[in-house]
């Protein structure tokens, strides 16, 4: 049922042919420039789906949006104008994800975001998040602070909205838990250098640092902190969980913190796990065709992507054909109504007030020891 599927061009198109699709599925992620350590798993997973989608033929249309929010814009418009796709997915950075959510709004298409687009999700009925908010990712690293009796943090994120979500994860549960954060700075995804952050971090003395970075940029701020020797413990968020961040990072990650789905510590997690079998036949078909190893997060939310559309997808062609309107509308609704699909991240249930869907199965805290994740229990 799995095989590769190889592409050379800025477009694939992957399982059924033009010709017999039923079901068009427009794909948006950022597999060069800045996120490219994450966009490339992202785009990864589409070529080890099965041919069909709720039962139906798929043809899935996938570009690259090289990390740039203005190409998310105007690809989200040709795959909806110009190849008439029945659902959006996409992108695998924040900024670009929450480009597209305006433009599923005024076309009236479904979305399914690879990335956390926080507010977006609770003005817009079109768009669904696959990545598990903010604010409860990081709520499991501000109760391992308070659990080591730490009172300040520092932060250096981002500066966009994606430094901004991680921020506001922290801060929604800091005052609650007896910690102030004494920090805030902020860098650029493609900067070089933020010794002059690190700086101003330090000399606020906090018990701990929070990094809200994502892929191979979020490792140097770390780097940096080490290297200036920075002893209090260093807590990352979910955009780090790949190999190229532990590459670039080396030695330097060592005794880092990070909240991510369960998939990343699969075999690590107890039988009675409902999550566990899901994650590990997702790691089996995807490190088959990529190599032992190759398993990240940023894959597993293109497969739960894949889940949630089929799920919906089989329920709405009941009502509507595929390539029309109200296709879309009725899949939009299915995704709303969406009840216990299991995924490799999370339980999802959707419901008109939450189009994230997952709770605190969703998580889990992990720790860089000799260059890989270990489940801290």
């Amino acid at each position: 049922m799995m095989k590769n599927i190889l592409a050379a061009a800025a477009i694939l198109i992957a399982a059924a042919s033009p010709a017999a699709a039923q079901v068009k599925v427009g794909v948006i992620t950022g597999a060069t420039g800045p996120g490219a350590s994450l966009g490339i798993p992202y785009k990864n997973t589409f070529a080890v789906l099965p041919k069909t989608l709720g039962g139906q033929p798929v043809q899935y249309v996938i570009l690259d949006d090289a990390t740039d929010p203005t190409n998310a814009v105007k690809m989200a418009r040709k795959l909806i104008n110009e190849e008439r796709v029945d659902l959006v997915i996409g992108s695998s950075s924040v900024p670009a994800a929450t480009a597209i959510t305006d433009v599923a709004a005024e076309l009236k298409t479904p979305q399914i975001a690879l990335s956390p687009v926080g507010g977006a999700a609770s003005k817009n009925p079109w768009v669904f998040s696959i990545p598990q908010p903010a604010t409860l990712m990081m709520g499991a690293v501000t109760e391992h602070i308070k659990g080591t009796g730490a009172k300040t943090v520092g932060y250096i994120g981002f500066s966009d909205s994606w430094g901004d979500l991680v921020l506001a994860g922290v801060k929604a549960h800091a005052e609650a838990a007896g910690i102030k954060i004494v920090a805030d700075e902020r860098y650029a995804r493609l900067d070089t250098s933020v010794a002059g952050q690190v700086l101003k971090l330090m000399a606020a003395n906090p018990d701990a640092i929070v990094i809200g970075g994502s892929g191979t940029p979020a490792a140097l701020p770390q780097v940096a902190l080490v290297e200036r020797g920075y002893k209090g413990r260093i807590y990352h968020n979910p955009g780090v969980i790949n190999k190229d961040f532990l590459r670039v990072g080396g030695k330097s990650l060592e005794g880092a913190y990070a909240p991510t789905g369960p998939v990343t510590v699969a075999e690590q997690l107890p039988d009675s796990n409902p999550i566990k079998k899901v994650a590990m036949d997702f790691t089996r078909a995807y490190e088959s065709s990529y190599g032992a190893g190759s398993r990240n997060a940023f894959s597993a939310y293109s497969f739960d992507a894949y889940l949630l559309a089929d799920s919906a997808i089989a329920a709405a062609s009941k009502k509507a054909k595929p390539g029309s309107p109200e296709f879309r509308q009725v899949l939009r609704d299915a995704l709303e109504t969406t009840r216990d699909v299991v995924g490799t991240h999370g339980v999802y249930s959707m419901s008109p007030a939450d189009h994230a869907g997952v709770d605190q199965r969703a998580r889990v805290l992990v720790r860089v020891e000799n260059g890989d994740w270990k489940l801290v229990k």
